[in-house]
């Protein structure tokens, strides 16, 4: 079995993990836990924020209006789905006594934002009418 459809497969049976390594203090999984449901907050508000942008923005031209949404909506997607990656990832790490993954998401979520905050700040000070 790839590496890929192992790891996929311990999203659906967490308790397969046990099998690896050594159990962690719990203190650590129980913060790999809330920093997996920070993401998952993180992924939510993405999500209500391409639905808003949907559905408070009709003024905005369809293009600009639906772009925005879905990368908005892309966004919550993609985090939510690395949210269970991180974690799963990050369990096995603290059980394995390895060091924790590293990963260039945040970077790409955090610009992602940032490129769509823009996007808006644009339009609210040079117009919003299409």
């Amino acid at each position: 079995m790839s590496r890929f459809v192992q790891g996929l497969s311990l999203w659906f049976a967490p308790r397969r993990i046990r099998e690896e390594g050594e159990t962690p203090d719990y203190r650590f999984s129980l913060a790999n836990e809330r920093t997996f449901l920070a993401w998952i907050r993180t992924a939510l508000a993405l999500i209500g924020g391409g639905f808003a942008v949907d559905q408070f923005l009709p003024d905005l031209r369809w293009a600009v209006r639906v772009g925005l949404a879905l990368a908005l909506l892309a966004a919550g997607v993609l985090c939510a789905l690395r949210a269970v990656n991180h974690w799963i990832r990050c369990e096995r790490a603290m059980r394995r006594g390895e060091d924790l993954p590293v990963s260039r998401f945040p970077a790409v979520l955090s610009l992602t934002v940032a490129v769509v905050a823009i996007a808006m700040v644009v339009l609210v000070v040079f117009g919003r009418a299409g």
